[in-house]
């Protein structure tokens, strides 16, 4: 029988794979005998892909344990088997069908070769119908971790009460979800208790990296594939030493992990060591369908994150805006953050911004204003930074010494003393007792104005702010 015919009489995205059970009962590597016009982009997914031929093995192109799992499973056991997942940030529907070549199932070794078709539909959105073609127990587990997602406001303890669910289910002795913010480059570790940042780091720390560059490893390390369910750590050992080392020394024995995509885009990893391995069909599906959900979740608060970020973060200079500070003095005002007992203010503009502007172009002055911020940043880094308008900017610093605050201004002036281009006029406050933030920051630039009078009057060919 001619191996293309059979993926070719069918209509959708077909495949067929075939594999040896030695005399021992070992299974040998999965081979690919042939694939339907339909289907040719997979023998053309990476530009490094090999050139095909019947019996190809499987690997060669792609790798997916729990792929290869069904595979052997539909062949050996002489079962269809039906799988709706969710994969690379889209839906398979997938059918695997076994198939009778009777002239090649055995040799004279003993070994027997069996046949597996392989037919797929692929959708971006989620078809609600296969959704709940789920056992009563993946999708109660998928009800409940979905409930357990949105019973807070609070993403953290939204998301900390959905990893304990997830543990539980698993049986697993740990459990977490790692999130991935690739526009920002920053993860997150939360578990059944909560933000656990400070476990992110050290776990990354353990394998000489950071907590981004750990997720980018796991992306390697899955190899196409979109999750690892493995009973021993043998592929990790092969594959990545640094994290084999890493679990190891934490006493991890098995693992799960589950990349979770948002329209195709990694936003995180559903973690879990020492986990129950009898259950590794029903949690396996149970993850298919959580971490859809999960990376909604994480994708809307990602977004909300930036949105509110943007609100109140300069984006040029990405120190706090006029939103943020408003707000802030707003709220120290009314009472809703406690005034602390001292209180530091810097008013401090840039002085030639407009010239810049004028006979350099607007390119430059955002550079000049950069490094403005920078050197603000060193200066008062361990303080509220605001851009309060064009070329002004406000400190405020409380609970400092008043020593300690004028040290800094100081070193403010010192700093762009030391540029050939970033000048400051400053004015300074230092509040005691009882004290309006309003009227010290009115002080604050009076002081300021002052203080740039004083530079145009030693200056006066920088002055350009008469001319129009």
């Amino acid at each position: 029988m001619d191996y293309q015919d059979i993926v070719e009489s069918i209509d959708g995205m077909a495949t067929l794979y075939s594999f040896d059970i030695l005399p021992d009962g070992s299974y040998s590597e999965i081979r690919l005998m042939a694939v339907n016009k339909n289907n040719d982009y997979m023998l053309h997914f990476s530009p490094d892909s090999p050139e095909f031929y019947p019996g190809i093995p499987y690997r060669k192109y792609w790798m997916d344990l729990n792929f290869e799992e069904y595979i052997y499973k539909c062949a050996s056991k002489r079962e269809p088997l039906y799988s709706y997942i969710n994969a690379h940030g889209g839906w398979l529907k997938g059918i695997y069908i076994p198939i009778s070549i009777p002239e090649a199932v055995s040799d004279d070794s003993g070994k027997k070769t069996y046949f597996c078709l392989y037919t797929f539909t692929y959708e971006k959105e989620v078809e609600a119908e296969s959704f709940s073609q789920h056992s009563t127990e993946v999708s109660n587990a998928v009800v409940n971790i979905s409930i357990k997602l949105h019973e807070s406001q609070d993403f953290a303890k939204g998301m900390a009460s959905a990893v304990s669910d997830i543990k539980a289910f698993c049986g697993a002795k740990r459990c977490a979800v790692y999130t991935v913010d690739t526009e920002t480059q920053k993860c997150g570790y939360i578990d059944e208790n909560g933000a656990r940042d400070d476990d992110l780091d050290r776990f990354a720390a353990q394998m000489g990296r950071t907590p981004y560059e750990t997720a980018l490893m796991w992306e390697k390390d899955l190899a196409l594939s979109d999750c690892f369910l493995l009973k021993d750590l043998e592929l990790i050992k092969e594959r990545d030493p640094e994290w084999y080392h890493s679990l190891t020394i934490n006493g991890v024995s098995n693992m799960i992990l589950y990349a979770i995509r948002h329209n195709q885009t990694l936003v995180g990893f559903i973690w879990a060591a020492d986990f129950d391995t009898t259950k590794m069909s029903v949690i396996k599906e149970t993850l298919e369908m959580t971490s859809f959900l999960i990376a909604a979740v994480i994708a809307n608060h990602q977004l909300v994150s930036r949105l509110e970020k943007k609100s109140t973060i300069d984006e040029l200079t990405q120190v706090n805006n006029r939103n943020a500070m408003n707000d802030r003095v707003d709220r120290l005002r009314s009472g809703d953050d406690a005034a602390p007992e001292v209180m530091g203010v810097v008013f401090a503009d840039l002085n030639g911004l407009k010239n810049v502007n004028d006979t350099k172009g607007h390119k430059a002055g955002d550079k000049l204003l950069y490094r403005a911020a920078a050197l603000l940043k060193i200066a008062f880094g361990d303080h509220e930074i605001y851009r309060a308008g064009g070329d002004e900017f406000v400190v405020l610093c409380p609970d400092i010494t008043e020593e300690q605050f004028m040290q800094q201004a100081a070193q403010l002036r010192t700093l762009a003393d030391s540029t050939s281009d970033v000048r400051f006029a400053v004015g300074c406050v230092y509040c005691t007792g009882s004290y309006d933030i309003i009227h010290a920051m009115q002080e604050a630039d009076e002081r300021m104005y002052r203080d740039k009078e004083e530079y145009y009057t030693m200056h006066p060919e920088r002055d350009h702010r008469k001319r129009s």
